[in-house]
């Protein structure tokens, strides 16, 4: 199954990232991008089955995955150079919780499938995208702002010192 996803308006923003440094650039996207992810977190926490409440308490936005899901990460992006990723869902790294969130989303032999994160994403996913596309051009006008404030002091003690 593949999901295609379209944001437009965003040339704009593409416009002012240019006149940043790579790093603020990078460090606006990361702001934005969980800013957006955040409520659809809390969706897929409030749709996950509670028996005793670690799945619920595992699933986060991050940008860590465990050592399995990075080499294959990187394996099925390898010619991909993504400015930032954050991934929404169970956490591997935050105890024994998301340990079996792929194995409750998705079911097995023995039990039937209890999706919390998918339902959460077709609910949210024009919300997200919104909220990405608003908060976005926001950190990075103020990253721009920043950037120019920075430029103009340092002007200003070149020229007077």
């Amino acid at each position: 199954m593949s999901v295609t996803v379209s944001v437009s308006g965003l040339r704009e923003i593409e416009a002012q990232l240019a006149n940043l440094s790579r790093a603020a650039g990078k460090g606006a996207l990361r702001r934005a991008l969980h800013r957006a992810a955040k409520p659809l977190a809390e969706l897929a926490a409030s749709k996950a089955p509670e028996r005793s409440g670690t799945l619920k308490g595992s699933i986060i936005v991050g940008a860590k995955l465990n050592g399995r899901q990075t080499r294959l990460h990187r394996r099925l992006f390898r010619d991909e150079r993504a400015a930032v990723e954050l991934f929404v869902g169970p956490s591997y790294l935050r105890g024994d919780g998301g340990r079996h969130g792929h194995l409750v989303e998705f079911g097995t032999l023995h039990m039937a499938a209890q999706p919390f994160l998918r339902p959460a994403w077709d609910q949210d996913r024009e919300a997200l995208l919104e909220r990405l596309r608003a908060d976005l051009w926001q950190q990075v006008s103020k990253a721009v702002a920043r950037a120019e404030k920075r430029a103009a002091r340092a002007a200003a003690k070149a020229a007077g010192g």
